[in-house]
């Protein structure tokens, strides 16, 4: 979890940019806050700079209804911060101060075990991987996870500039990809880990990502919605048409959907019907998201995604 610094204005550089607004952020710490939104229960585990940021995001993570208790705080380091240049079309790019930020210090002994045991689903990222001694204690959160019967769910959410190199990138996401149960990407993503073979060619994606414990893969492509594909059956739900602002969480957004829906029902995997209609429910919570500035901020409410859902089928 981390600070995003935006632009006040879309379309310059951060040398350009007049001035910025600061916004929670942070791929996993969306995620719970989309979840909690939506009606779901969730907790956040991560570390933070033991400073007014740090509190801040353990403060915004309460008010959202989110477990903050699994947080914890640095003395040491600072809460880590993004700037981010945003194009006409909502797009971003990234600038990271991290040297080293609170996160990457996140020590095993630190990690609240009762908490992860009680989880349904464990969803991590990448990020995490990179640095010790964070990379230790995810991987051991994610065995104590897997012990307990937790459905694994893991977004790559890719940030070439932290990693050492693109083949560290490489190795390092793919390091855990067999163990997850769920796996969100992006084609970019797709193209970036198979060394940049067609990400709409179902042969590459089957081929080169689906593993035998995969039980569901999504392939997010932006507004035009998402392909998914399981043991079973493969297919595509399109999205609703927006007018996009800032893409920033849109695709936090859409996975905190789907895990949503999943949380309350186990065998989505095996029903396409009901597996359709929750993508659309997460491609409806990514559309939304993109109409607002920052991560966070922009996350609908289950009221607003219902009333979408209703509109769009009226």
């Amino acid at each position: 979890m981390l600070i995003d610094f935006i632009p006040t204005v879309a379309g310059v550089s951060l040398a350009e940019a007049p001035a910025f607004e600061k916004a929670p952020g942070g791929a996993p710490a969306n995620v719970a806050v989309c979840i909690s939104k939506l009606g779901g229960s969730s907790a956040f585990i991560g570390k933070v700079g033991d400073d007014e940021f740090g509190r801040m995001l353990a403060d915004i993570l309460k008010q959202n209804n989110v477990d903050n208790s699994g947080m914890r705080f640095d003395h040491d380091a600072r809460t880590a911060l993004a700037f981010i240049t945003l194009t006409a079309e909502g797009e971003r790019e990234f600038v990271f101060f991290r040297n080293p930020s609170a996160d990457m210090l996140l020590r095993e002994s630190e990690l609240d075990v009762d908490l992860i045991k009680k989880a349904t689903i464990f969803h991590y990222g990448s990020i995490s991987l990179i640095d010790e001694p964070c990379r230790s204690t995810h991987l051991a959160a994610m065995d104590i996870a897997k012990r307990s019967g937790s459905i694994l769910s893991y977004d790559p959410n890719l940030r070439l500039p932290l990693w050492p190199s693109e083949d560290a990138a490489r190795s390092g996401i793919m390091s855990v990809w067999n163990l997850a149960d769920i796996i969100k990407i992006s084609e970019d993503e797709i193209s970036f880990l198979t060394g940049a073979d067609d990400p709409n060619d179902d042969e590459v994606v089957l081929k080169r990502l689906f593993h035998p414990n995969l039980k569901l893969l999504l392939v997010t492509e932006g507004s035009a919605g998402c392909r998914y594909y399981t043991k079973e059956f493969k297919g595509r739900v399109n999205s609703i048409k927006v007018k996009a602002v800032d893409t920033t969480g849109a695709g936090d957004a859409f996975t905190g959907g789907v895990l949503k829906c999943l949380a309350s029902d186990a065998s989505l995997y095996q029903d396409e019907k009901r597996l359709r209609e929750a993508i659309f429910f997460a491609n409806v919570c990514a559309a939304l998201t993109v109409t607002g500035r920052g991560g966070i901020p922009s996350l609908p409410t289950q009221d607003a995604v219902r009333q979408t859902l209703a509109e769009v089928t009226a």
